[in-house]
């Protein structure tokens, strides 16, 4: 059985950090290119960043790049996802995903539908 358990969310003040990690079992994890969306009060999931299954090829949203750094560790089944300067507005549950292949295209990579396995989520608030 697939399982994504989130954790590392908080409460932080702007411009602060976190180091959100996802541990994964029941797959061959270091197969997987893994996904990281988050959804805030009242809105849809939003795609933050896709990782490939080696961790030398990344993706972000415009409204995180430069300031959250997506790596994993497959030697320990984890993702982590690595935010700096912290806004308001990246307050949300931040949740692990991927798909049921391995590989995940530029054409899917941003689409919530397309996934199949999910975690629980980690809430991540931002606030002075």
């Amino acid at each position: 059985e697939v399982q994504l358990v989130e954790s590392g969310g908080g409460l932080v003040q702007p411009g602060g950090s976190l180091r959100l990690s996802c541990a994964a079992s029941g797959f061959t994890f270091g197969s997987y290119d893994m996904s990281w969306f988050r959804q805030a009060p009242g809105k849809g999931p939003e795609w933050v960043s896709t990782i490939n299954s080696r961790g030398d090829d990344t993706h972000y949203a415009d409204s995180v790049r430069g300031r959250f750094t997506a790596s994993r560790d497959n030697a320990k089944n984890t993702l982590y996802l690595q935010m700096n300067s912290l806004k308001p507005e990246d307050t949300a549950v931040y949740y692990c995903a991927t798909q049921s292949g391995p590989l995940i295209t530029i054409a899917t990579m941003q689409v919530p539908d397309e996934y199949d396995y999910w975690g629980q989520g980690t809430r991540v608030t931002v606030s002075s």
